[in-house]
């Protein structure tokens, strides 16, 4: 940070403008600055294109006006958009505004806060003349201060004469006071003080890391499924299963496209341990036959840097990731840092396990459950050996092509080595996408997205109520955006609540609708479509858990017969595609209804950014005071039933700001048209509509707002 100094208008880097050397407060004070993650210490995460949300606090001594500018550095230094602050709340010196990044890389950014001479003489004058106060005084004072304006060589000719038009209509003694201040009435006026107002005492925060990513990073339609079971069979005359393999697996990415998924996500597939091999549903004996669990993982035939040879060979593998590019889908791949007892690093390396005090290495437990077949690694031991084993098998998938993975547990794995790894990793390819599975206590999901997971499962999943969806949504849109981005994922082979166990296909649609409209990013885990909901007794898990067996399913059959949800997930996840309004997570907006059981919610996106990318010009200035009547707006607003097995009757209250409402967009009786975009029907509704939901028919309406 550069010497601190007074600055006039600062077109330059921010620097603090402290009035003494030796204090750390601005002249304008500017505080409470969000999005940042540990004051700065962590970048705050975006995407490109994304809507970003700032927030300050901007305030001064006495009764002179103020405002705040936020400015956007790229990657190289240079400023690439610059957005003044619109006030928030009253009473609460809150400033906001939105930045859309356009390119990838780590960017800072800055608020300033800056005395308003203009807003703060215009207001004195129109109440004093009005009055007959100390007239001529302000009408010199302004003279004085448009003249001053007019000859600063920082802004445009275009400007400057508009300045001092304004200084010769106020000392034209021709005309009477209160006349002479109408020519700042006119909308010339307004536009370029609005957008390039003057700036004086203008005082900087800290500048702060703002880390920019490929969309996928932040947005994107997930599916989940066994290579192993696509194409599996029962062999009659061999008297065993056959596993698919890579080939039949690639045939079932069509259909994952032709539902909409763009990310294709395939648990372990790696080399299975023999040794404690577990049976089907998790028992402690296994067949001779029995594939065993895909994340016990080495045997002889290898380790994480190789395939399980009944999936078929590295080549094999290499085919189907590239059918997957041609289908627009990208191939996530399960990092599950554990061994199988026949991992060759058991062997080589010893050292990496904790070995008990019987000379035993200690297996995975999470008591009562226990994993004989699975040793967790130890970093303690050879943090540097194991650490650069890891990365030089995540690399190696990555020059085959895998650039998203989903880690398995990484909160029973050091801070440390996460934030290490994913750095390295990011070095060599900045396009790499980690997921968290960390289905534990907030500060450890918390703290692994502050060290670099670009997104985590979370506890979506067991959020069901009205009530627990409104508090956990928002949680995860506002108070912990900038750092945590959740996957909502609907199920997973681990995962099959109560809600889904008992509620029939009403559950099932609801979880989807929820998860693909409130979230940029959600998943689904194969069987889903297919409704399947019957649980191991006891358990909150499958029965016949494909995490132990092979699983086929007839897909065809199911969608020709009506019974599967495929269709439906086609549906929501084109929605998704056509609507900009549900691929940002901060912009959800929670409504009120009189029934407890319906869920109501917004989202809404500018077609405009509140400032511009173009690196000709390298910064506009752009006002974000409300929104003009011809800007276009997307707006989905959803209605859902959260309850799978009753009808809602509700009357909704709607907030029309956070639908953005235009005048063009309402009849004569105020109503504005809204349209299913899953039935394709439309209704006129005021800010009261009446809802009926059957859950057993239609669970929700997702609705766009029709704009005039």
């Amino acid at each position: 940070m550069e010497s601190p100094q007074n600055l006039a208008v600062s077109e330059n880097r921010p620097v603090s403008a402290a009035p003494r050397p030796d204090t750390i407060t601005g002249r304008i004070p500017v505080t409470d600055v969000q999005p940042v993650v540990q004051e700065g210490r962590f970048p705050a995460k975006a995407v490109v294109g994304e809507d970003v949300p700032v927030r300050a606090t901007v305030f001064r001594e006495g009764h002179d006006g103020l405002g705040a500018t936020v400015r956007l550095f790229g990657p190289d230094g240079a400023e690439v958009q610059r957005v003044h602050m619109r006030p928030g709340r009253p009473g609460l010196d809150e400033f906001l505004a939105t930045l859309r990044p356009a390119e990838l890389g780590l960017h800072t950014f800055v608020v300033e806060g800056w005395s308003d001479p203009v807003g703060t003489w215009r207001h004195a004058a129109q109440v004093k003349v009005a009055a007959g106060m100390d007239v001529q005084l302000m009408l010199d004072e302004g003279v004085a201060l448009f003249s001053r304006a007019a000859a600063d060589d920082n802004r445009s000719a275009e400007d400057r004469e508009l300045f001092a038009r304004l200084s010769r209509a106020l000392a034209d003694e021709t005309v009477e006071p209160v006349r002479r201040l109408e020519a700042l009435e006119a909308d010339d006026v307004d536009r370029m003080l609005a957008a390039r107002p003057v700036r004086e005492l203008v005082s900087s925060s800290e500048e702060y890391p703002l880390d920019v990513q490929r969309r996928l990073a932040g947005r994107g339609a997930w599916y989940e499924f066994f290579p192993r079971s696509e194409g599996a069979r029962y062999d009659e005359a061999l008297g065993r299963w056959v596993s698919g393999t890579f080939c039949t697996a690639a045939q079932r990415l069509d259909a994952v496209a032709a539902m909409g998924f763009e990310v294709v996500y395939l648990p372990p597939i790696h080399p299975i341990g023999r040794t404690h091999r577990k049976g089907p549903n998790n028992t402690l004996q296994a067949g001779l036959q029995d594939p065993g669990s895909p994340w016990a993982i080495g045997a002889a035939e290898g380790g994480h840097d190789t395939v399980h040879p009944d999936l078929g060979t590295l080549e094999d593998f290499a085919r189907f990731v590239a059918r997957a590019h041609e289908l627009d889908l990208e191939v996530a791949l399960d990092l599950a840092l554990q061994c199988a007892p026949d991992h060759p690093w058991v062997a080589e390396h010893p050292e990496w396990f904790t070995t008990r005090v019987d000379g035993s290495i200690a297996y995975a437990e999470n008591p009562p459950k226990k994993y004989q077949d699975i040793y967790p690694l130890n970093f303690d031991n050879d943090p540097n050996g194991l650490s650069e084993a890891v990365l030089e098998v995540v690399l190696g998938w990555v020059e085959r092509g895998v650039h998203v993975f989903r880690v398995d547990n990484p909160h029973t794995k050091p801070l440390w080595f996460w934030e290490w790894l994913i750095a390295r990793v990011r070095e060599e390819e900045p396009r790499v996408v980690f997921l968290a599975e960390a289905f534990t206590r907030p500060a450890m999901m918390h703290a692994l997205g502050r060290v670099g997971f670009q997104q985590s499962y979370g506890y979506f999943t067991w959020r069901n109520t009205r009530e627990e969806l409104e508090e956990y949504l928002e949680e995860v849109t506002s108070r912990t955006a900038g750092f945590y981005r959740p996957n909502f994922f609907v199920n997973t082979p681990d995962i099959l609540t109560p809600y889904l166990q008992t509620g029939g296909p009403g559950a099932f649609k609801i979880r989807a609708v929820i998860a693909a409209t409130s979230n940029p990013l959600w998943g689904v885990y194969a069987g889903f479509e297919l409704f399947e909901h019957v649980p191991r007794p006891g358990a909150e898990e499958y029965i016949d858990n494909e995490k132990y067996e092979y699983r086929p399913r007839d897909w065809a059959a199911a969608e020709s017969a009506g019974a599967s949800l495929a269709p439906y997930l086609r549906r929501l996840n084109e929605i998704r595609a056509q609507h900009p309004a549900l691929q940002d997570l901060q912009n959800l907006t929670l409504h009120a209804s009189t029934h407890p059981d319906l869920l109501v919610y917004s989202k809404s996106r500018r077609a405009r950014p509140e400032g511009t990318h173009a690196r000709a010009e390298r910064v506009t200035d752009a006002s974000s005071e409300g929104l003009e009547a011809t800007e276009a707006v997307d707006t989905i607003l959803v209605v859902v039933t959260c309850d799978p097995h009753r009808v809602a009757e509700a009357t909704l209250r709607l907030d029309p700001a956070a639908l953005c409402l235009r005048p063009q967009d309402l009849d004569h009786h105020g109503r504005f048209e809204v349209e299913d975009l899953i039935t394709g029907q439309r209704w006129r509704w005021d800010a009261q509509p009446y809802v009926r939901l059957d859950p057993t028919d239609e669970p929700a309406h997702v609705l766009r707002v029709v704009r005039g």
